[in-house]
C-alpha cells in the first residue's frame, strides 16, 4: 500500500467560519435532497459506488450547487470567482476548509458529504479526501491514519441503536463522528473516543458543520479514555476486521483474531448504568471444533442480557479477498498481493478459523439472576431503523422472565402490527399442511404455528385472557381445555418472544 500525505485539517477554533460555511451550503441546497435532485437517482447511486463520471457529467453547468458538488464531493479544483458567488471564500481559506491550487483555483481540504438526519436534519459528514464511502477516490491506497466517511456499517449501527432519551452516551471509536452526531440528538452528554487524534478532530468538524452540540472528545483505545465512568448508552463501530497485523488503523483490530471485539463486549458491562444499552458491530471467528454461538455467549458480561444477530458469514478466502480489495491491494504488485493473501490464510490456519461472521451485538445491563442471551443467525432482509425493535425485544425479555405459564394464561395479549397469515398446502386440500405467521415490519420474521396457535393469535385483541381464549378454542375443536391449557403456553411464549404478540396495556 502506498501512503498518501494527509492534508492539514480545517481549524476547530473558527466557529464563526464554520457557521457561515454551513449557511452557505444550505443556501445553495447542498443537501441530501438537493444532490438527488441535481444528479438524479442513477448518477447518485453511481457516486455511492465510487463511480464519478455520471456526477461529473451532471455538474457541467454553472449553478452554485454544481460548483459545490465538484469542490467537496468530486474533489475537483474550481475557479475562485465561481466559488466566491456561493461561499465566503476568504474565510474558508483562512479557516482551512479550502486551499489555493495553482492559477486562480481553489480546492477542498476535506470531503464534505450531506447526510439526512432521522428527523429531517441537514447534517454534513466530514472525512479525508477520497475517503467518504462512495466518494471521489474510493477507499483504497491510503495512509493508515485516514478517517473514512459514512458507509453501510455506519448506517447499520445507527439504525439498530435504541434512541430513547438518555443522560449520557459514549461513542467508542468515533471516526468521522456519525454515531456521535446521532447520539447528540437524544443524549444530554456525549463522550467520543478514538485512538486516532485525527478522527477526533474530524468528529469535531462534523458536529460543528452539522450545527450539533459539541462532545467530550478523548484520545485512547477501548475504554481506557473513560476510566471507570458509566453511561446509559455505548455505541461502537470498531475496527473489527480480523487481519494479520494492524496495518490500517481505521479498520484492523490490532489484536489477535477477534480479541478486540471480544474485549469490547466483555468490558462494556462495567461501563453501563443499570438499564443501559451497549450496541456494537463486530466480526467473529468460526473456529473448528467450537460452536460459534457458544463462543459469543462466553463474551457476554454476567450482569447483562444480550441479543446477538449474525447477518453474514464468509469463508476465510472470500473474507481475505474482500479486505485486500478494500485496501486496494489487488491493484498493487501481483507478488505483493499474493504474499499478503498468503499471510491472511496462514493466520486463519494457525487459529483453525474456517469462516468469519458479521453482525450486531446488543447488551442491556439488567442485573438479572438469569440473564437472557439470544444468539441467532438472521441473514434475511430487515426494515431499518430497528432501534425500537431492539428496545421492544428486551421489554419482552423482561415480561417473559416475570411471567410463568400460569401468569401467561391470565394475561391479555394483542397481535402486533402488520402480521399476515400464510397457509401452505396442496391446492384444493381441506386443511393446510401448515400455517405461517409473517411480520412485514422490523425483523420480518416468519414462524410456523399449528391451527390452535394461528387461531389464538388471530383473536388476540386484548379483551380476553389467554386462558379464556384457549377454553373457547377447546370447545370449538372438541379438545379437553385442561390439556390445551397445558400444552399451549410454550407456543404463546415463542410468539411473544419473537414479537408476534404483545402484552395488552
Amino acid at each position: 500500500m502506498s501512503n498518501t500525505s494527509l492534508a492539514t485539517l480545517p481549524s476547530t477554533d473558527r466557529s464563526d467560519v464554520t457557521a457561515r460555511l454551513r449557511d452557505a451550503l444550505l443556501g445553495a441546497s447542498f443537501s441530501a435532497d438537493g444532490l438527488l435532485d441535481l444528479l438524479g437517482a442513477s448518477a447518485y447511486a453511481a457516486l455511492a459506488r465510487s463511480e464519478t463520471v455520471p456526477a461529473l457529467r451532471a455538474t457541467r453547468g454553472d449553478t452554485p450547487l454544481e460548483a459545490l458538488v465538484r469542490l467537496f464531493l468530486l474533489q475537483q479544483p474550481v475557479p475562485h470567482a465561481r466559488v466566491a458567488d456561493v461561499l465566503p471564500v476568504q474565510d474558508c481559506l483562512e479557516g482551512g476548509w479550502l486551499t489555493r491550487t495553482g492559477g486562480d483555483e481553489v480546492s477542498a481540504t476535506v470531503d464534505v458529504r450531506p447526510f439526512g438526519g432521522p428527523g429531517g436534519e441537514d447534517w454534513f459528514i466530514v472525512s479525508d479526501l477520497g475517503c467518504a464511502v462512495g466518494g471521489a477516490g474510493g477507499i483504497g491506497s491510503h495512509d493508515e491514519r485516514v478517517v473514512l466517511g459514512v458507509g453501510g456499517a455506519s448506517t447499520t449501527l445507527a439504525g439498530v441503536t435504541v434512541r430513547t432519551p438518555v443522560a449520557s452516551a459514549l461513542d467508542l471509536g468515533a471516526g468521522s463522528g456519525i454515531q456521535t452526531l446521532h447520539a447528540a440528538q437524544h443524549a444530554t452528554r456525549v463522550t467520543a473516543t478514538d485512538v486516532n487524534p485525527r478522527a477526533l478532530h474530524i468528529t469535531a468538524l462534523t458536529l460543528a458543520l452539522s450545527g450539533a452540540p459539541g462532545a467530550d472528545l478523548r484520545e485512547g483505545s477501548l475504554f481506557e479514555p473513560v476510566g471507570e465512568e458509566t453511561y446509559d448508552l455505548i455505541v461502537s463501530n470498531p475496527p473489527f476486521v480480523i487481519s494479520p497485523g494492524a496495518r490500517l488503523t481505521y479498520r484492523d483490530g490490532g489484536m489477535g483474531g477477534d480479541d478486540l471485539c471480544r474485549a469490547l463486549v466483555q468490558g462494556a458491562g462495567a461501563h453501563l448504568n443499570e438499564g443501559g444499552y451497549a450496541q456494537f458491530l463486530a466480526n467473529w471467528q468460526h473456529v473448528e471444533g467450537e460452536d460459534w454461538q457458544d463462543r459469543l455467549r462466553s463474551w457476554v458480561p454476567r450482569d447483562c442480557d444480550a441479543w446477538v444477530v449474525q447477518r453474514e458469514v464468509q469463508d476465510v478466502m472470500r473474507y481475505a479477498e474482500l479486505w485486500l480489495r478494500d485496501a486496494g491491494d489487488h491493484r498493487s504488485d501481483p507478488v505483493e498481493y499474493q504474499t499478503r493473501y498468503d499471510a491472511w490464510l496462514d493466520e486463519f490456519e494457525t487459529r483453525k478459523v474456517r469462516a468469519v461472521g458479521f453482525g450486531w451485538i446488543t447488551l442491556r445491563k439488567s442485573g438479572a439472576a438469569q440473564p437472557s442471551v439470544v444468539v441467532e443467525e438472521w441473514p434475511h432482509p430487515v426494515e431499518q431503523p430497528l432501534g425500537e425493535t431492539v428496545r421492544a425485544h428486551f421489554d419482552r425479555v423482561d415480561y417473559l422472565r416475570a411471567h410463568d405459564d400460569a401468569a401467561l394464561l391470565a394475561g391479555h395479549f394483542k397481535l402486533a402490527g402488520e402480521i399476515v397469515q400464510e397457509q401452505v398446502g396442496l391446492p384444493g386440500a381441506e386443511d393446510p399442511e401448515h400455517v405461517v405467521l409473517r411480520q412485514n415490519r422490523g425483523m420480518r420474521r416468519a414462524t410456523r404455528v399449528d391451527t390452535v396457535g394461528a387461531g389464538f393469535a388471530g383473536v388476540c385483541d386484548g379483551q380476553l385472557s389467554a386462558g379464556r381464549i384457549l377454553d373457547a378454542i377447546a370447545q370449538l375443536i372438541g379438545e379437553d381445555p385442561v390439556l390445551l391449557r397445558d400444552r399451549t403456553p410454550a407456543q404463546i411464549r415463542l410468539l411473544i418472544e419473537q414479537g408476534f404478540l404483545e402484552p395488552a396495556g
